[in-house]
């Protein structure tokens, strides 16, 4: 069948242990003081599209929106079994709320062309709005199904699927083109394989490669100092090689200013709290038969029970 899949990722701060330093007098996270990850449940739909590569056959694209860096999830899609991957970095995407970073992923969407899927996951660690999926499908006109656990059938231009809500199922029919969201119980996303990091460790984007020339200069890494001639060569084989992160900016998109980063965002964040839950008051009830009746015989006297 040769299916077309769009998947789309992010990079995020690992906010296992968020604290106030994790945010920028403006609102937006300051990502510098987190380690960044892949996104978990992007990691599921990765897996699911990855799944659907293996049963009809097809071309996974990957698309992240974030600073050079985040280059980093896209190298690690390639190493699962993506084929094609495209990062959407520029100033002026930078602090951007759910409206505009899927104005942004939209625009990098319709560039791209036709497809039949685009998979997401179901929200990202870093804000849990749930926003960007139903957003995306909304401005690039296709129907959606959130919440996908599993696809059951793909055939004459339709799909069937298995959603979860909360203790229920359903299963759906709906044509393609379709954006579907993925949440962490739909599938265990696989490791990376190793012939794949072999073949992709090399993988860059242009970004990457000046950075590299500039870091190997002997005159300090000006940026002057290094004749574009070398680095579009070197990007040049990279492509030859499918080697090639590519990058794409506001202008590649075609985008309207206004609608990007913080300037397109008119979600606006107060004030961030780090909250601490600490054990007040608390009594150990020790494992055993007598323990558990001295518990049981305390809350009775406190008219906790009875």
């Amino acid at each position: 069948m040769n299916v077309k899949l769009i998947v789309l990722v992010k990079q995020v701060p690992d906010t296992k242990n968020v604290t106030a330093d994790a945010m920028k007098a403006d609102g937006t996270v300051n990502r510098g003081a987190l380690p960044a990850i892949f996104n978990p449940e992007d990691l599921n739909a990765l897996e699911m599209a990855l799944e659907l590569k293996e049963r009809f056959g097809g071309v996974i694209t990957m698309i992240t929106m974030g600073p050079p860096r985040a280059a980093n999830v896209l190298r690690e899609a390639l190493y699962r079994g993506a084929d094609r991957c495209i990062l959407l970095t520029d100033r002026l995407l930078a602090g951007a709320d759910t409206l505009a970073t899927s104005y942004t992923l939209a625009l990098a969407i319709k560039k791209i062309g036709k497809f039949d899927m685009v998979l997401c996951g179901r929200q990202a660690i870093d804000g849990d709005t749930a926003q960007i999926g139903p957003q995306v499908a909304e401005k690039i006109g296709v129907n959606q199904i959130t919440y996908t656990e599993k696809i059951i059938d793909l055939a004459d231009n339709k799909i069937t699927i298995s959603r979860i809500l909360g203790r229920t199922r359903e299963t759906i029919q709906t044509e393609l083109p379709i954006l579907i969201t993925v949440p962490s119980s739909a599938n265990q996303p696989r490791p990376f394989g190793a012939k794949l990091m072999m073949k992709y460790k090399k993988a860059r984007t242009c970004l990457e490669v000046e950075q590299e020339i500039k870091n190997s200069s002997p005159t300090g890494g000006y940026a002057s100092d290094i004749p574009e001639e070398e680095i579009d060569k070197k990007c040049k084989e990279l492509s030859q090689k499918n080697l090639l992160i590519e990058t794409w900016t506001a202008a590649d998109l075609d985008a309207e200013p206004a609608c990007l980063g913080l300037k397109g965002s008119p979600t606006k964040v107060k004030k961030v709290q780090s909250v601490v839950v600490s054990a007040v008051e608390t009594k150990t009830v020790k494992p055993t038969e007598k323990g558990v009746r001295e518990l049981f015989s305390e809350l009775i006297e406190e008219r906790t029970f009875g």
